[in-house]
């Protein structure tokens, strides 16, 4: 096959950090397109990754020698421009979370079917080596059966890396529709249905904004999740963590207990019940830590799943039952209530 022409839409930080450097690393692909409303910064990145430079993504889409494209817009925008893109016959990478809500995801999913498409979500967790060993370890029985879990996702917010700062259409509600719930909690619910193999089904949670009075979003939440057969546990995201990112997950098991990405130099620790401990060195997490913009994976699965015409490991359903997950944690926190997850 011949290189694959990509396009990418929206070039703020998301963009420049993960997608345009890791297309570039990519030999199967050629960076032909970019888009963005801000102008100088279209044509400043097209320059660097000699592409052509856009501010209305639908002349873009038009651009029939365009393969595949990544949707990396703020959140409000993400189901309107992959269903377009979609339509306009491109294969689609849309950042998380995939959609605002169950009706827009619904639609996009729709749109890769009715035109044979590829429709991934760029949830990079599961392409972190610590969380596919354990899922392997869970799956395998060697843990046990699983009796809870806690996971946590959180750092100092998006001001400290966004390219806009605290201008950013992170902190603001008709735009993000989300704020740290949206941006990092939906990685780690993703995260726990892929390594726990099951999918939740109730959700009680808080989400508030003690931290940023500048927003108009969440910037702290936390959530009790339940999965179908009964394992609890709780997840926090957060973006007020101001001297060290945490992304660690712990799972308790019958026979082990998993430390995920929570020592500075293993990043699985296995704590057998026997009083046994294996230690891994498995490789850095990606992070926006200095020295932390290592590949995700999430580009380089991406492109072989169009190479070689398979299914990506995030396609739009998975990415809608994370999505899920996610509103079902706003209607707790509205109605004061353990909200059901929808199917």
């Amino acid at each position: 096959m011949s290189t694959l022409k990509i396009g990418v839409i929206g070039c703020g930080s998301i963009a420049q950090h993960r997608h345009l450097q890791e297309y570039s690393w990519n030999k199967a692909v050629e960076i032909v397109a970019v888009c963005d409303i801000n102008e100088e910064r279209a044509l400043e990145i097209g320059k660097e990754y000699s592409a052509k430079a856009y501010t209305d993504y639908k002349e873009l889409l038009a651009d029939k020698d365009i393969d595949a494209v990544s949707v990396c817009t703020p959140n409000y925008l993400h189901a309107p421009i992959s269903i377009d893109a979609l339509n306009a016959g491109k294969h689609v990478l849309c950042e998380k979370p995939m959609a605002t809500s169950s009706e827009e995801a619904a639609q996009m999913i729709e749109a890769a079917e009715k035109n044979g498409k590829k429709l991934m979500i760029g949830h990079n967790q599961r392409f972190v080596k610590s969380h596919q060993k354990a899922r392997e370890l869970i799956k395998s029985g060697e843990v046990g059966k699983i009796y809870s879990f806690r996971s946590a996702f959180g750092h100092g917010g998006p001001e400290q890396w966004s390219v806009d700062g605290k201008e950013s259409w992170f902190f603001q509600k008709e735009k993000a529709f989300i704020g740290a719930m949206g941006d990092l909690g939906v990685h780690k619910t993703d995260l726990l249905r892929y390594v726990l193999g099951e999918e939740f089904v109730e959700v009680g949670a808080f989400v508030e904004t003690n931290a940023k009075d500048f927003a108009d979003v969440d910037d702290n939440a936390v959530c009790v999740l339940k999965t179908e057969s009964g394992v609890i546990g709780t997840l926090a995201a957060s973006w007020a963590y101001t001297s060290k990112e945490d992304n660690s997950t712990v799972i308790y098991g019958e026979k082990a207990i998993l430390r995920l990405e929570d020592h500075p130099q293993y990043s699985l620790i296995v704590q057998y019940a026997t009083g046994e401990i294996v230690n891994y060195e498995l490789g850095k997490i990606q992070s926006n830590d200095a020295g932390g913009q290592n590949a995700t994976g999430v580009i380089d699965h991406f492109v072989s799943s169009i190479v070689s015409d398979t299914e990506p490991l995030i396609t739009g359903a998975e990415g809608k039952k994370s999505l899920e997950v996610i509103l079902g944690a706003i209607k707790s926190n509205e109605t004061k209530q353990i909200a059901k997850i929808n199917k």
